[in-house]
């Protein structure tokens, strides 16, 4: 079945959203930067995931990501061109992955309307609209690659205000919500466990530290139960939650994808393994 929506793929840029059929929520474990070119089990996931969502009835007119690598402080900040750059955040790899490219279009247009309707939970202040700095980085290029390769989805990132306290991050994901009713697909990208000071290359992803796996689980039981507003009490779990995220910027945008599930959906999890011992990539699916 050809999706009526189709035809905003061969604009330059999405111009306006359109009421749609409720988009899923995605979070994904990115790991890694070389996932995205690697033939890994990630990967391979990915690339099933992307091809199960293209088999849907209806695509969505826009994805929506939040990634743990655009932090910004005093304010968050949508991506408002109609290019967006792909940026190589990242240093110390093989040639071959500065030379990936995600041409994936912008929306500015819905990036202008989406900032006037989200709102700080705390200040009430609109986001931002970048026209130029940013783009796509890689917590959002390297698993919408493999994802939608083809690249006709026009693509916002949302920044993270990492001034701010976790339960504004859950908060604001409640905001997003409403556009899954508008063909917004939500992707948060980041790693339910993320310490890179004690990565350990060549073990095998049955394989992580105790804190990890006892961190991975307790965010898995509180999403399996549906619990997930408990989600953004993460740091009363102590050392655990430490040791887990040093510093908390990966966590964030489970809280984002979580924020925007109904309560009536069920998660379904996947890529549920670890990397390098310290990185959890358990990614979830709802709706």
């Amino acid at each position: 079945m050809t999706s009526p929506l189709s035809s905003a793929f061969a604009a330059p840029a999405l111009q306006a959203l359109r009421p749609s059929p409720r988009m899923p929520v995605l979070f994904v474990g990115h790991g890694s930067p070389m996932n995205a070119i690697e033939d890994n089990a990630w990967r391979r996931t990915w690339q099933a995931m992307g091809a199960e969502l293209a088999a849907r009835a209806v695509q969505p007119q826009l994805i929506l990501c939040v990634s743990a690598h655009w932090l910004t402080r005093g304010g968050w900040q949508l991506t408002g061109m109609d290019s967006p750059k792909t940026i190589h955040d990242f240093g110390g790899f093989p040639q071959e992955l500065f030379d990936q490219q995600y041409p994936a279009p912008g929306a500015p247009q819905v990036a202008r309307t989406l900032a006037a309707e989200l709102k700080s939970p705390a200040t009430g202040r609109a986001p931002g609209v970048d026209e130029s700095e940013w783009g796509l980085d890689h917590g959002t290029w390297s698993v919408l690659k493999p994802m939608f390769p083809k690249a006709q989805i026009p693509v916002m990132q949302l920044s993270m205000d990492y001034s701010r306290a976790p339960a504004e991050h859950f908060a604001l994901g409640r905001q997003l919500a409403a556009l899954r009713e508008r063909g917004v697909l939500i992707v948060g990208s980041g790693n339910v466990v993320h310490n890179l000071r004690l990565t350990r290359r060549g073990t095998a992803a049955n394989e992580a530290y105790d804190w990890a796996t006892e961190f991975d689980t307790v965010v898995q039981e509180q999403i399996k139960k549906g619990q997930l507003s408990a989600l953004q009490d993460f740091l009363n779990l102590g050392a655990v939650a430490r040791q887990a995220h040093p510093t908390h910027e990966h966590y964030l945008p489970l809280l984002y994808a979580a924020g925007a599930v109904l309560p009536s959906e069920m998660p379904r999890f996947f890529n549920t393994g670890y990397q390098s011992a310290s990185i959890s990539m358990r990614s979830v699916l709802w709706g």
